[in-house]
């Protein structure tokens, strides 16, 4: 429900009546509650806020927050506890316990499927269907989900351990949880040890001896121990993380004594998703293997899926990273950089790039190149698919702010400073202030009133005594016209970056240097996905002219296109037609050469 960003449209305090109801309304929802653990649940005197958001989906949705962590959410008036809750009290919920790479999918919005979840020696927690539990990682009893049951108990065991079993509602790292102060889940021991979960935790302690710098309750995304797992249980998890690589001796370790039939009979019922996070962890390795030098760094993380990833990929197959597990591809590459193989860095704002590859990597080692391919070929086939690699134009969308001085004017419905909106919903705001306010002219429909607020927020000092009127139009032009401009640009497979002011055009310049000779400058191609490396290439074979790439003057880490002669015409065509960027984002297409008349 949480794994993608949702909107907040009020923010109040929890006043004493309504703190007792909501006290009660706990005790009721939550009866393992003592009385002195509900006290502390909900203070007397603390600060207690609630919020209303919708989700993505449109769902509106009830946060209490407490010292500024969320602790409870409301949904068509059930109450569910969020983690940072379940951390403080651990046994509010029956817990059900899970693989450690099963949270990422989590995170992602998948629902908890029964293979994933681990079976304790000492059997399930009896539950009903639509009972509310806790999901826990093994090892460790600090909750990481809060989930529904689809099936109970028994059903779950009569079904053989398959199917969906838990509807996933929150879970740790996502947007819940990164509105409160985003801690880490603690590390606490089981209450009743498993003899899988014992050997689990041992091992952790061991590791935690040997090199006291890892740590379980530093984030689990990041420490996945698989060393006591059996055959069947690795390849679950194997293809849970979407990772192949086990290095060589761990397999090797594995193969002895093992079934290989049940090893086949894993690989064989991989579902679609896991199979295409396998093929983009085969064509990640491949293309750092064989296509990526060091030369090449940094590099537009966008140039090297699309230039590099993409060539790397098995004739008769096709990378779709949405659907894989990640979802986007920034998600992929911050696994692998959770995994120290390679470094991305935000060179310049919303745009990443890959700064830094550890080629040593054991994983990128042992990768072996599959048949069909060749290192030799490998540089050739990605210059010869840099060109042909499709190119899609983010999708940009004008944000605004709420300013300090327009806060009288938002207030009122929920909105602080900093609330981000769009411009419809500033006109939906605008229209319903004015309505409730009775403020349009009756005289004159076209017109609205202006009161104190409006005067303040709308009108300039030497206006405040003249304007007692104005037009919708106007009304609304003033209003956007004042508040802070951002704007979201969204990358094919990334998440949205929410930037401040406009975007920056594509710059194209035409300057002067020596014998009279000219030079066509472009700029900003990186704020829009392009590579100027690729652009450069392209442009200097389409136009049979030298193109290089310099330092931007004045700034750091940004680089310009240069190529001899007036090249606007051929440009403009590659810009608006071959990528289909808007013309409005692209500044200086006015100044191509005039065509001479055909005689």
């Amino acid at each position: 429900m949480f794994s993608r960003a949702f909107r907040v449209r009020s923010n109040t305090a929890i006043k004493g009546s309504d703190r007792r109801k909501l006290r009660t309304d706990v005790a009721a929802a939550f009866p393992n509650l003592s009385a002195e653990q509900l006290t502390e649940f909900i203070p007397n005197k603390e600060e207690l806020n609630v919020i209303k958001i919708y989700s993505h989906k449109g769902e509106a949705v009830t946060v209490y927050m407490n010292n500024r962590n969320p602790i409870l959410f409301e949904i068509e008036k059930a109450l569910y506890p969020t983690v940072y809750t379940l951390w403080v009290y651990p046994d509010l919920l029956p817990a059900f316990s899970t693989w450690p790479p099963v949270l990422q999918k989590l995170a992602g919005g998948a629902d908890l499927m029964l293979p994933g979840v681990v079976v304790p020696s000492s059997g399930f927690p009896q539950v009903e269907r639509g009972m509310l539990c806790a999901v826990t990682l093994l090892g460790n009893r600090a909750p990481v989900a809060v989930a529904v049951a689809t099936m109970s108990t028994a059903e779950m065991l009569a079904a053989g351990m398959k199917g969906k079993g838990f509807a996933v509602l929150h879970t740790y790292t996502d947007h819940l949880w990164e509105y409160g102060d985003k801690s880490y889940p603690p590390t606490l021991a089981p209450l009743v040890t498993d003899p899988a979960e014992k050997e689990s935790a041992e091992d952790e302690e061991e590791m935690e001896g040997k090199e006291p710098v890892i740590s379980f309750s530093t984030d689990p995304l990041q420490h996945v121990d698989v060393g006591d797992l059996s055959l069947k249980e690795r390849d679950s998890c194997a293809m849970l993380t979407g990772k192949e690589d086990l290095n060589e001796s761990r397999a090797a370790e594995t193969a002895e004594g093992a079934d290989t039939e049940v090893q086949q009979e894993a690989e064989d019922s991989r579902t679609p998703q896991e199979q295409m996070d396998a093929l983009f962890n085969q064509c990640f390795f491949h293309a750092l293997k064989c296509k990526v030098k060091k030369s090449d760094l940094p590099l537009l993380t966008s140039t090297f899926l699309r230039s590099h990833m993409f060539s790397c990929c098995p004739a008769g197959q096709q990378l779709d990273i949405k659907k894989s597990s990640y979802k986007k591809f920034s998600k992929f590459l911050q696994c692998m950089q959770q995994q120290k193989i390679l470094q991305v860095k935000e060179l310049n704002k919303g745009v990443e790039s890959i700064v830094e590859v550890d080629w040593k990597h054991p994983d990128i080692k042992a990768f072996a190149v599959p048949e069909g391919f060749s290192s030799a070929s490998a540089a050739q086939d990605s210059k010869s698919e840099e060109r042909e690699q499709v190119y899609h134009a983010p999708e940009i969308i004008p944000l605004y702010g709420v300013s300090t001085k327009m806060i009288p004017l938002f207030q009122e419905s929920g909105h602080r400073k900093g609330s981000i909106l769009s411009s419809s919903e500033v006109r939906n705001i605008i229209i319903n202030y004015v309505k409730t306010n009775e403020l349009v002219d009756e005289t004159n429909k076209n017109f609205v009133k202006v009161n104190a607020v409006l005067c303040d927020c709308l009108l300039d000092k030497s206006e405040q005594d003249e304007i007692s009127n104005l037009k919708w139009d106007d009304l609304l032009s003033r209003c956007l016209e004042r508040l802070q401009p951002l704007h979201q640009v969204t990358f094919f497979g990334q998440e949205p970056i929410v930037r401040k002011g406009n975007i920056e055009p594509i710059n194209i310049t035409i300057a002067q240097r020596s014998s009279n000779k000219k030079v066509t400058i472009i700029k900003n191609l990186e704020l829009y996905g392009l590579d100027p490396q690729c652009v450069a290439n392209v442009l200097q074979q389409k136009v049979q002219a030298s193109a290089t790439i310099t330092p931007v003057p004045g700034t750091k880490d940004r680089v310009q296109v240069q190529i001899q002669g007036n090249q606007i015409h051929h440009l403009a065509k590659m810009l608006l037609e071959e990528y289909q960027l808007p013309r409005k984002y692209i500044q200086g297409l006015e100044k191509a050469p005039k065509l001479g008349r055909k005689k």
